[in-house]
């Protein structure tokens, strides 16, 4: 599910650079993208958490907790090591008195098998 997660954020990625950074510029762009991401991996979550089922509650932390950690571990790691980022550069994107939202995607994948798994229960009952 995480290599999923990866590759829509890639793809998501090269859209917003492409296509909508150069109508809106960066900042709007970075802020689209990022409500995007955010929802579209809600959903895929959702149909996850739906499939695999909700029990027990600390399968879910630990799953959202993996999921996050690998996250931060791909972006720190590719993002140095392939593409020749700075550190500075990276940490920059979480810092939200500049704008920089990243740290909300990585909150959606922290709670979101949780908050799935609390909405699936709200439904069933």
């Amino acid at each position: 599910m995480w290599f999923l997660f990866a590759a829509l954020a890639v793809g998501l990625g090269a859209l917003r650079v492409l296509l909508l950074q150069p109508v809106v510029g960066e900042p709007v762009a970075h802020v689209l993208g990022t409500l995007v991401g955010c929802a579209l991996f809600l959903v895929l979550i959702f149909r996850f958490v739906a499939r695999v089922g909700a029990r027990p509650k600390a399968r879910l932390v630990a799953l959202g907790l993996f999921w996050t950690l690998a996250t931060v571990a791909f972006e720190f790691g590719f993002g140095h090591y392939v593409m020749g980022h700075s550190w500075q550069r990276l940490l920059a994107d979480y810092n939200l008195l500049a704008g920089r939202l990243w740290v909300l995607v990585l909150l959606t994948l922290y709670f979101g098998p949780r908050l799935a798994a609390w909405r699936l229960d709200l439904r069933r009952s």
